[in-house]
């Protein structure tokens, strides 16, 4: 049996939107990613409704058959945004890609829709899961064109299957056999029209924490010409018996409820060193001043292990904006720390296309004060920022 055992998950909008249409989820066992499409904002809507057709299947839906499920997942996700667009005419047309992981005690089963992405690292090697369902993707299944060859096709982005154009869409779903220390990535197209295979393999091997080669991936495909929204999702897998999870949902009952620290710059915990006994006289004294330092050193350790399983917790469900390197406004899920050591006890979530000086200063300070957050409410605060103050349509 197996279990998830580390995970990241980001996006970044790139250097050429304004605008982050892609979404994901990502809630063990079930991790989903997104990438909508269609104009005024009809993509981000899509996407949203996807993902949040997912969430909320996954809060009250049997997991029997994880296969089938996930198809009724993404046929109801159809159902919604394809009726929407009906609706909508500012919406017409919207639609989105879907690539869902589930994770099981003995399989792992996924379904897809699109051309975003599931590949896995397994002994060092990636492979990729799914097809695209694009037309370049069946013109090289067809011999018609070359891998190289497709990377400049002028109709590289049209999609022949999504959720919403259509009543009713055909999900691909496979199942594969979980083996513990296997690596799977879940991504949008943003990242693979920037790096191919064997960079992406490169990276991932060279990190070992998923979310160092997470940030790498992103920053990579950035680098690259970021020329679209980018989505990574990592997770590891690990024998069900190791008891490093369940140590940490335990100690995490004991980690602080909230904070606040600078604005816009995550803070630093330093656990308080030991207090040890001044001065010797003879070695029974020193004796008994060697045993009173074991204690010590276990409450530290304790302390440590409460704080770095506490924010293993909050990364999960708390938020907080910040800025990241190139001063956009910047979504971190966890809270805003460090441990000594370099030890980040947060990660990237969202990236948006808005840089925080373009923000008033007052309104800047507010944003920028680490508060924690639940996603729903930091999500539409920078969506609201987006639209007052970036200007995006």
């Amino acid at each position: 049996m197996v279990r998830v055992s580390e995970q990241y998950a980001g996006t970044d909008t790139g250097r050429q939107r304004r605008a982050n249409e892609d979404a994901l989820l990502a809630r063990p066992p079930l991790f989903v990613v997104a990438d909508g499409m269609g104009g005024a904002r009809a993509g981000e809507v899509a996407s949203r409704i996807a993902v949040e057709s997912f969430r909320k299947g996954a809060e009250t839906d049997a997991e029997r058959d994880p296969g089938e499920t996930l198809r009724r997942w993404i046929e109801q996700a159809n159902a919604r945004i394809h009726e929407l667009s009906r609706r909508n005419a500012d919406q017409a047309g919207m639609g989105t890609t879907l690539t869902a992981l589930f994770v099981g005690p003995e399989e792992v089963t996924l379904a897809h829709v699109g051309d975003s992405r599931a590949y896995l690292l397994r002994e060092g090697r990636l492979s990729r899961l799914t097809e695209d369902h694009s037309l370049v993707d069946e013109l090289i299944r067809q011999g018609r064109i070359t891998p190289e060859e497709a990377q400049e096709h002028p109709q590289r982005s049209v999609i022949t299957r999504a959720l919403g154009p259509e009543p009713e869409v055909r999900a691909d779903v496979r199942v594969l056999q979980a083996r513990a220390g296997d690596i799977y990535m879940l991504c949008s197209d943003g990242l693979t029209t920037m790096l191919e295979d064997r960079e992406l393999e490169r990276i991932l091997t060279a990190h070992a924490s998923l979310r160092a080669a997470g940030e790498a991936l992103l920053e990579a495909a950035n680098e690259a010409g970021g020329r679209d929204n980018i989505t990574v999702i990592l997770l590891r897998l690990e024998e069900a018996g190791s008891d490093a999870a369940a140590s940490a949902g335990r100690l995490a009952a004991l980690a602080p409820a909230g904070a606040n620290g600078a604005a816009g710059r995550p803070g630093r915990l330093h656990p308080r060193a030991p207090m040890q006994s001044a001065g010797a006289h003879g070695g029974a004294r020193r004796g008994r001043a060697a045993r009173r330092l074991v204690p010590a050193a276990i409450v530290l350790l304790a302390l440590i292990g409460i704080l770095v399983a506490g924010g293993y917790l909050a990364s999960q469900s708390v938020y907080f904006l910040g800025t990241n390197g190139r001063g956009l406004l910047t979504i971190y899920s966890g809270v805003p720390y460090s441990l000594p050591g370099g030890l980040d006890l947060y990660s990237k979530y969202y990236v948006s296309g808005v840089p925080a000086s373009a923000i008033p200063p007052s309104r800047r300070a507010r944003l920028l004060d680490n508060s924690w957050r639940s996603q729903e409410d930091v999500s539409a605060l920078v969506r609201e920022v987006e639209l007052e103050v970036g200007g995006v349509r």
